[in-house]
């Protein structure tokens, strides 16, 4: 994966409604679960017991909404993201222009299908840079949807009175960690917030499906 990642937007540029969800679902690059609730009884010392299976965790799935807002527009839509080790299936629904948004990564590929067409590129970064012009950092949300920090950059990172994660600053974007849920024994992100500048992303997940070593 792609450690060191920088976004670079060209000032003046109004990405089409049609590639809305292409943005979506590349800032966000388990249907099993019952649903959450909201924040249910956190306690001192429950995120750093559960370090470790965090840090291994390459098998998830979840179901949610997101939404997208910019000085331009503003959407939102139902995403569904199946992780696994060396793949992942990022699907987008909802009152786009573009209705579906599929984006399926393997090693070397990932491929964007929507009513737009199919398109590839070598990664998602490379993607959106084909299609869009600039490009954000991908491959860090996989760290920062658990509650981590992308490794090999500097971050800054603050915590709430419980010790859980409560805004992280990396890579020039600040996430804020709104709510968690209980899924398989592990705490997770149910609320997030990601902005930069005046693009603000916000996550809620109905689902968790975590796999992990216990």
């Amino acid at each position: 994966m792609i450690r060191s990642l920088s976004l670079r937007l060209r000032h003046g540029y109004a990405a089409p409604r049609a590639w809305l969800s292409l943005l979506l679902i590349v800032m966000l690059a388990g249907c099993a679960s019952q649903a959450p609730g909201p924040d249910q009884a956190r306690e001192r010392g429950d995120w750093d017991a559960q370090a470790e299976r965090l840090q291994a965790l390459d098998d998830w799935s979840l179901a949610g909404k997101v939404g997208l807002r910019t000085s331009k527009n503003s959407e939102s839509a139902n995403i569904d993201w199946q992780q696994r080790p060396d793949t992942y299936r990022i699907l987008i629904s909802g009152p786009f222009g573009a209705g579906r948004t599929l984006l399926k990564g393997v090693p070397g590929k990932v491929t964007l299908t929507n009513s737009e067409g199919r398109f590839e590129a070598g990664t998602p970064e490379a993607l959106m840079e084909q299609q869009l012009g600039w490009s954000l950092p991908i491959s860090a949300l996989d760290y920062w949807i658990r509650g981590l920090p992308a490794p090999n950059a500097s971050e800054r990172l603050e915590h709430d009175e419980l010790g859980f994660p409560q805004r992280l600053q990396q890579l020039g974007w600040t996430i804020e960690y709104r709510d968690w849920s209980r899924a398989d024994d592990l705490w997770l992100p149910r609320r997030l917030v990601m902005s930069y500048g005046d693009l603000r992303a916000t996550l809620v997940v109905n689902q968790w499906d975590a796999v992990s070593d216990s």
